[in-house]
């Protein structure tokens, strides 16, 4: 980017400056890095990106490379989606959180399920015992499903399910209550994480094993793109490796190299890449470290346009395109001056709008506590709109594109990315990856190291390790009444009494049958809903199919 001549003279005045100006200058520490451990020179100029050219790395706002964003207009068209998480207790507790975020201009649905949906089992199952609506709404079947969005008009609302290991069955569900409303299939909008590989490496709520649950995920890529098109088929998630540890640099590795093993994993199952790539969405951290956040969802669409062009030959420009989600990161959140939280979020925040998010969560600053209530629910979504009506900083697509710092972050960030994902591929791609437990091991160290860094005090944790002050206990926490798990088990037992059991029993052994075969699971799954089978005696006969995944000691 800058002319030879030019770059000698620059050159020659920035040693000069160097050894005029820096020579005994203080400085607060030695080595400055970021986040990840890349240093940061004291000064950035056009050196630091004199091999960058504007049109192959930059180009345009929703053009390949999509360096600058993946819309020509980005939030000039329209601001991100204001997607807050939301849910815990019963379907009807939550469906009030909805519509009050509703009311209060949020402008997308995002559904947390407690731990017994998210790994299979229903509200009356031992195993759940405890543990119903505790971290998020308790779903056991479609009547559930059908309570949580009453009165919430499917065909005008967008709507992302963090749901991976049950995916299938809860994508079934929704689809079931849109018939239920009269919408079709087609007209439903949204996304559903089915993202299986990240609980391997990072969160831990999966079932079945590898293989079976990758033949999960291309179920619902081959149903959504012949039955669902404005429905993404996955959300790619870095974010839960990001909470557990990783790096912003390992978080663009990991991310995108479960992307492409689901690729080949679809393409290998005979879908055609422009059929199912441009409805694969994302899903990222947004972290502490301010201009390297920004940088890594630059350098991550730039690096999935060309793996999508270049690797896989995708031909329609929307399969390069990286669109993605991000959440503000809950491993930031600190227990201890919980106020504080509001201004990391507030930042984490302006960091994913200025690297060109499409939909955003702002976590509340209570978390570290426990759920949030109402109070600090709305101090999260408004922090939203003030960044996105009153700082200015939508006005223009990638503001930031241009700066000496951002543009080398950019490129540093994708070229140790590309390492990594190099390393992976020579070990046999992701799940061969994960099998081995090199990603995990890799998380975990990088975690280490952190809490190493916040324990020497390298690293300033403000209020943990550093101006810290005697506070008395946060008292405004919201608690689940321990009465939903018993009017949850009641609920189920009346509907077990009432439903067709002999059609029931039928759609369970087409469910198995198909399991034991290679047709796609979706529709028998989708019969068993329809007949309101649950998600406990769904899941109960894939696992008997499938067997369950017990991971081998990676560490």
């Amino acid at each position: 980017m800058v002319a030879a001549p030019e770059e000698d003279s620059l050159e020659a005045a920035y040693r000069a400056w160097q050894e005029s100006r820096l020579k005994g200058a203080r400085e607060r520490q030695e080595r400055f890095e970021t986040a990840s451990g890349l240093p940061v020179d004291n000064l950035y100029t056009p050196l630091a990106v004199r091999d960058t050219d504007y049109l192959r790395d930059l180009g345009f706002p929703g053009e390949f490379p999509y360096t600058r964003g993946v819309q020509p207009t980005m939030y000039r068209g329209r601001f991100w989606t204001m997607r807050q998480y939301a849910g815990f207790g019963s379907a009807e507790e939550t469906n009030r959180r909805f519509k009050y975020l509703f009311e209060n201009g949020q402008t997308g649905l995002s559904v947390a399920f407690d731990l017994p949906s998210q790994i299979g089992y229903d509200a009356d199952d031992p195993m759940a015992a405890g543990e119903v609506g505790r971290v998020g709404v308790s779903v056991s079947s479609l009547e559930d499903m059908e309570r949580l969005f009453d009165g919430i008009p499917l065909d005008r609302v967008s709507t992302s399910m963090t749901i991976n290991a049950p995916a299938i069955i809860f994508l079934a569900m929704y689809q079931a209550v849109g018939e239920k409303q009269g919408v079709p299939p087609e007209k439903l909008t949204g996304t559903v994480q089915n993202d299986i590989l990240k609980e391997y490496a990072a969160r831990g709520t999966y079932i079945f094993p590898p293989r079976p649950s990758l033949r999960l995920v291309c179920d619902i890529f081959e149903y959504t793109a012949r039955h669902m098109p404005d429905f993404n088929s996955i959300s790619i998630s870095g974010y839960h490796m990001r909470e557990a540890g990783c790096t912003a640099v390992q978080e663009i590795a990991f991310t995108l190299a479960n992307g492409i093993e689901y690729v080949q994993n679809a393409i290998a199952r005979g879908l055609d890449i422009d059929t199912f790539a441009p409805r694969l969405s994302f899903f990222f951290n947004a972290h502490n470290d301010f201009f390297e956040e920004i940088a890594k969802f630059r350098a991550a669409r730039r690096l999935w346009a060309h793996i999508m062009r270049d690797r896989f030959g995708a031909k329609n420009p929307r399969s390069w395109a990286l669109r993605f989600h991000t959440q503000t990161a809950g491993s930031a959140l600190t227990a201890q001056q919980p106020i504080n939280n509001a201004v990391r979020v507030a930042y984490q925040a302006l960091a994913a709008v200025l690297g060109g998010t499409q939909s955003l969560h702002t976590n509340s600053y209570d978390e570290a506590l426990g759920l949030p209530t109402e109070e600090s629910v709305m101090l999260a979504l408004r922090t939203q709109q003030i960044i996105a009506y009153e700082t200015g900083v939508a006005s223009t697509p990638d503001p930031l594109a241009g700066s000496y710092y951002i543009e080398d972050l950019t490129n540093r960030l994708e070229r140790e990315a590309q390492a990594y994902i190099a390393r992976i591929d020579a070990m046999g791609g992701a799940t061969a990856a994960i099998e081995r437990g090199f990603i995990q091991r890799e998380i975990q160290e990088a975690a280490y190291r952190y809490q190493k860094q916040v324990e020497k005090g390298e690293k300033i944790v403000v209020g943990v390790n550093a101006f810290r002050q005697a506070e008395p206990p946060f008292e405004k926490i919201l608690k689940v009444d321990p009465e939903v798990e018993r009017v949850q088990r009641e609920r189920l037992a009346a509907l077990r009494a009432r439903r067709d059991q002999r059609r029931v029993q039928k759609t369970l052994d087409n469910i198995r049958d198909a399991a034991k075969g290679t047709a796609n699971l979706y529709e028998p799954i989708l019969e068993a809903v329809r007949a309101y089978a649950t998600v406990g005696e769904i899941t109960g006969v894939l696992r008997e199919v499938f067997g369950e995944y017990r991971p081998t000691d990676a560490f």
